[in-house]
């Protein structure tokens, strides 16, 4: 008479064998699958039953807010104002982490940051480049595709758990890590008028961020997704993590314009103050920020608002040249090793930045120009071997001539 094998099966979480990637056996009949390790080793080291991954967390490289600027400067180019709240901003924090309670019972807070400004502006590049000088974890999250807790979407726990996984699960690492989060603006209030609704793309979103941002023991499902009542949470201490939230904030100028455009009446009507108003000048207040749609307690978590100007012609020509990771350089390393020898003239260069404002894309339009742009080059080269020389003028930008017939073309030497 046939039998069937018997069905394995995890002894801790149940799963068939068919359903996992490999299942360890142990004496008596007993088994493990891979999952249940990696949870169970997760726990264990959350717990300190064995020391983290790398020891003892590493020094942090505390630097004078002149040295994080200085070093800003290599990758970011315009925003002073910027950089030098930034700088200050972040050397403070770490400055408290260094020093987390003195004798003299004086408490140092923690200063997260608000950047606004027209996209392409680099609010994003500031955030990452911070991260990579202070040596630190760093994760990027969306802030559109957050809900409020018990609705369709990731709760806000995800946030922490990208930067956990950047830190290799090292829960020491990840507790000094920095944040960014983007499209901050997208969870603002609909209207202003008190909806019987829940809106929990939105205003519900800013509520579950409030002690997260704040400073507390946050919860975190080791596999991501939702939580589950029966689930192991890794606890994640988020007071020393700094947070940096970004967003473009598209009408928020007329909402300044509107506050600070004092109309006259009578004598001395003819006086239009108006005419004055521009968006390079204006300062945003917290009011602002309240009538756009972010609630007061999350304005006043967020001391530090840092308004991005929109990049000039001169700084996007900069940003294609100057940078350490500048897309020219990028474009001139690539050819050079087909030994082709690449150059921009100046009015190229210019004609480059020109079609990036008209596109109002800012710096990140400028890859999507210049891929288009060398798109033929990249593809001849490397078939050619009578190449030398490569020429972009403004007459290649603007689609009048072909960059190869403006090079050298000749047998190279073997």
């Amino acid at each position: 008479m046939n039998t069937k094998p018997p069905v394995t099966s995890c002894s801790f979480c149940g799963k068939k064998e068919k359903d996992t990637n490999s299942l360890i056996a142990g004496p008596a009949g007993v088994f493990i699958c891979n999952e249940c390790v990696e949870l169970c080793d997760a726990m264990i080291a959350q717990q300190g039953k064995r020391p983290e991954k790398g020891g003892e967390a590493a020094p942090i490289n505390m630097l004078k807010p002149h040295e994080i600027k200085a070093r800003l400067d290599e990758y970011v180019i315009g925003q002073e104002h910027a950089k030098k709240v930034l700088s200050v901003a972040v050397h403070n924090h770490y400055k408290r982490m260094l020093h987390p309670g003195d004798d003299d019972g004086v408490e140092l807070e923690k200063s997260n940051v608000l950047l606004v400004g027209p996209t392409g502006s680099g609010k994003t590049l500031l955030a990452k480049t911070l991260a990579r000088i202070l040596d630190v974890p760093y994760a990027v999250t969306d802030a559109t595709t957050v809900t409020e807790a018990g609705y369709v979407g990731e709760d806000v726990e995800s946030i922490l758990l990208s930067l956990l996984q950047n830190a290799d699960f090292d829960v020491k690492k990840a507790e000094r890590g920095i944040i960014y989060i983007d499209e901050i603006d997208k969870i603002g209030r609909k209207t202003d008028n008190v909806s019987i609704t829940r809106d929990v793309s939105g205003e519900g979103v800013q509520q579950a961020l409030l002690k997260i941002i704040e400073g507390t023991i946050a919860k975190i499902p080791p596999k991501g997704g939702r939580k589950h009542p029966s689930e192991k949470y890794i606890d994640i201490d988020t007071s020393n993590i700094l947070f940096i939230c970004g967003g473009a904030f598209i009408g928020i100028e007329e909402i300044i314009k509107r506050r600070t455009d004092k109309k006259v009446l009578g004598f001395g009507a003819d006086e239009e103050v108006s005419k004055d108003w521009k968006p390079v000048t204006m300062n945003i207040e917290p009011e602002d920020l309240l009538k756009f749609g972010l609630i007061p307690e999350f304005i006043g978590r967020i001391p530090l608002v840092v308004q991005l100007q929109e990049l000039s012609e001169d700084d996007l020509v900069h940003i294609l040249t100057t940078p350490k990771n500048a897309m020219i350089k990028q474009y001139k390393k690539l050819l050079g090793m087909d030994e082709v020898e690449l150059d921009f003239d100046e009015e190229a260069l210019c004609a480059l930045a020109r079609m990036a404002i008209k596109r109002k894309t800012g710096a990140r339009g400028l890859r999507a120009i210049l891929e288009h742009l060398m798109l033929d080059v990249m593809y001849e080269v490397p078939q050619r071997d009578d190449i030398t020389h490569c020429r972009i003028t403004r007459d290649v930008v603007e689609g009048r001539a072909h960059p190869i017939e403006l090079g050298d073309v000749k047998k190279k030497s073997a």
